[in-house]
């Protein structure tokens, strides 16, 4: 129990590493929560810094996502044959992390969305997962131009993918997953009203010089 303890402690930590507030304020002298839509992650970072900065701070984003969310398989359940257990743990320690993207205690509680901490905590459990929630997400970014129409219909896309592969089988997961799609659209509401209003910004792939 202490071991579970401190490994969730971890994976809260883990996630609480404010990539784009960090990587804004050594490279570019900047706090990109003072700019653009004020949130703490790569789509923010990408409006505001550029391109580069922007895939930069989603891979960071993505690698803590998916440190935590291994930290069972690296730690007490690295030999179990298990598999609903270890997918129970790696859910606790993946939504550890994606809740100190969001609240940061090393950036006072101000963070991103925790789409990228996400995605990586679906790579961890389930690549194929990932995988097909990560090309709804091109498709639609593709499309429309809109990295929040890209988020969400990925994240909504997450279940359906679960429930594919697993059924019930992994009703946790599945739940899980449910969740993710809810939070994602819930936290998405500020995009979706500038989507309704026409002013929601529009990725380019032209990359802008900081």
């Amino acid at each position: 129990m202490i071991i579970i303890i401190l490994t969730s402690v971890l994976a809260y930590l883990l996630g609480s590493i404010p990539s784009a507030v960090w990587y804004g304020k050594i490279f570019h002298k900047i706090d990109v929560r003072q700019h653009g839509s004020g949130n703490a992650g790569a789509t923010n970072t990408l409006r505001t810094l550029g391109n580069k900065a922007g895939f930069i701070v989603f891979f960071l984003d993505f690698l803590k996502g998916f440190i935590a969310t291994k930290l069972p398989a690296l730690t007490f359940l690295k030999d179990t044959n298990d598999v609903s257990e270890l997918f129970n743990y790696q859910i606790l320690f993946g939504v550890l992390a994606v809740v100190g993207h969001v609240f940061p205690v090393f950036a006072g509680f101000k963070g991103g969305k925790g789409v990228a901490v996400l995605f990586a905590v679906l790579f961890a459990m389930d690549i194929r997962v990932a995988l097909i929630c990560l090309a709804v997400f091109i498709l639609l970014v593709w499309i429309t131009r809109y990295i929040s129409v890209g988020s969400m219909a990925g994240a909504l896309t997450s279940p359906i993918a679960v429930g594919y592969f697993y059924g019930l089988d992994q009703f946790g997961f599945l739940a899980f997953c449910s969740v993710i799609a809810i939070a994602v659209v819930y936290l998405h509401r500020p995009n979706i009203k500038r989507l309704l209003a026409g002013n929601e910004n529009r990725f380019s792939f032209k990359s802008k010089t900081k």
